[in-house]
């Protein structure tokens, strides 16, 4: 009878073993290991960049900006988290200069008094309501310092903990907490001034 029947390693523990090979492939910056990372996790990247930055383009440009960095940010990897969350965090921090420039973007645009784009066709006026509700709380987030949009769209919209948000952006929990309920209050001012309560 073999050892490995009689002790078998947790699911767990071999999980980590594999991700530590893989973590290492990714500080030796093979292609093939960034591509592994790219599929199990893009989609999750993704999500998180349009929620935070409100266009699907911006979105698409973050996520690549992320999984090119990856071999050069994997040697600041602390296991203490899942390579998920560690990929959010290189998010997080591409993010600035992404919203800092949509929103040098938009503040130019509406200077220069351009026509906004080709509106869409005609929906139905719930969809309507929709979209002037997404697009009022997109203006809403650019109001927001970087900290606090980026802190709202992990705890509210992907609804991640206090904890995992405090690892993702390297802050204290009670640095979360505070910079949740300055969001939220601020979203609160922000949206009644559009009417919205």
């Amino acid at each position: 009878m073999s050892l490995s029947k009689v002790i078998p390693f947790p699911v767990s523990q071999r999980a980590a073993s594999a991700e530590d090979s893989l973590v290492d492939r990714l500080a030796r910056a093979e292609p093939s290991a960034v591509g592994r990372v790219y599929d199990e996790h893009h989609t999750a990247v993704r999500a998180f960049a349009r929620r935070l930055l409100g266009n699907e383009a911006a979105a698409e440009d973050l996520v690549q900006d992320v999984f090119v960095a990856l071999p050069r940010a994997v040697s600041n990897f602390r296991q203490t988290s899942s390579l998920r969350t560690f990929l959010i965090g290189i998010a997080v921090n591409h993010a600035r200069h992404h919203l800092r420039s949509a929103a040098r973007r938009r503040a130019a645009t509406e200077r220069m008094g351009r026509e906004p784009e080709q509106a869409a066709p005609p929906t139905p006026e719930q969809d309507l309501r929709r979209r002037q509700l997404a697009d009022l709380l997109t203006r809403a987030l650019d109001q927001l310092s970087i900290d606090h949009r980026v802190t709202f769209v992990l705890c509210e919209v992907e609804e991640r903990s206090s904890k995992e948000v405090a690892e993702i952006t390297r802050v204290p929990e009670g640095t979360v907490r505070t910079r949740l309920h300055h969001a939220k209050k601020r979203l609160r001012v922000a949206l009644a001034q559009e009417g919205i309560r």
